[in-house]
């Protein structure tokens, strides 16, 4: 069965304070989970598309949960690998003030970075009409590496659409360690989105100048590369095109998660055939939606919702 979105990546259980503060001073904690590739993956569902996700989990209470919301969610998890050797990754989130979290991660080792080439499948990939990637990914391990060059290799086999999210992560690996790799992966795909600091690390262009940013992004080879800008919205060169996505008016309360919920609307109307612009439209709205509530993929809206935020009368 043909799916809108297929992502490969690595989720991990998440202890989130329930009080605004400096998590030393102890409380209650709430266990949910976290991922930059399942928080897409949710957010296509909820939007009424289609989506899978493959990565590796322990065979354990967090891997259950993750599997079990995933579920819940309407996300196909047939390729995911329950692996008993290893636990699922663990990440503290905390809510050191209003509208401003901190994570602390706890990977090394874990499940997620056991993601291979064998997980991905032609099958897989051929069903898809895009495949959604993360800079993540192939920072977790070799393997995991591996697996990302092979979802690429066997996207441009297949004919499919290939996304990837730079979000660059400095806990990771060093941007000398991920530079190379990452234009690599952008050279290879069709989309491709990133923060204004994240384009200035590939493309060495000043921060201040995000609409150089994504052309430059652009002549790397995506058709459509996307500088994500926060409150100020985004800018898109689109087949040589720039464009200007006004921010929505938002009151935000997590920031984590907005630019998986923005990537999120944008693939779900790309692949059900709207246009590049139509398409961003909506990524800005599901962004505004998502970072006025708590939770990285909780508060992901339906499309009546988006309806609603875009000023609708009538939700559909």
């Amino acid at each position: 069965m043909t799916v809108d979105v297929l992502t490969y990546g690595e989720t991990m259980g998440l202890f989130e304070s329930e009080r605004i503060g400096p998590l030393r001073m102890g409380g209650p904690m709430r266990l949910s989970m976290a991922g930059a590739e399942t928080t897409v993956a949710i957010g296509v569902s909820r939007l009424g598309g289609s989506a899978a996700w493959v990565g590796v989990v322990g065979d354990d209470e967090v891997g259950r949960l993750i599997l079990r919301t995933l579920r819940a969610e309407q996300v196909q998890t047939d390729g995911v690998v329950v692996d008993p050797r290893t636990p699922t990754g663990l990440l503290l989130k905390e809510r050191r003030s209003a509208g401003f979290s901190r994570v602390s991660y706890y990977r090394r080792h874990s499940a997620g970075a056991r993601l291979a080439p064998e997980h991905v499948l032609p099958e897989h990939v051929a069903e898809a009409r895009i495949v959604h990637l993360s800079g993540i990914t192939p920072a977790l391990s070799a393997s995991a590496r591996q697996a990302v060059f092979r979802a690429l290799e066997l996207a441009e086999e297949a004919g499919r659409t290939v996304c990837v999210d730079l979000n660059y992560r400095s806990a990771l690996w060093t941007a000398m360690e991920a530079r190379p790799i990452l234009m690599e992966v952008i050279k290879r795909a069709d989309i491709v989105l990133a923060t204004q600091r994240e384009a200035a690390l590939l493309t060495k262009h000043p921060m201040a100048d995000p609409f150089e940013a994504a052309a430059s992004l652009g002549r790397l080879g995506p058709r459509l590369a996307v500088v994500k800008r926060g409150a100020d919205g985004a800018v898109a060169w689109d087949d040589g095109r720039l464009h200007e996505v006004p921010p929505r008016p938002a009151q935000t309360l997590d920031p984590v998660g907005a630019g998986d919920s923005f990537a999120a609307g944008l693939l779900v109307d790309l692949a059900r055939g709207r246009s590049a612009q139509e398409a961003l439209d909506t990524a800005a709205a599901v962004a505004a939606v998502n970072v006025a509530c708590p939770g990285d993929w909780e508060g992901l809206p339906s499309r009546a919702e988006i309806d609603m935020v875009r000023g609708d009368d009538v939700l559909r």
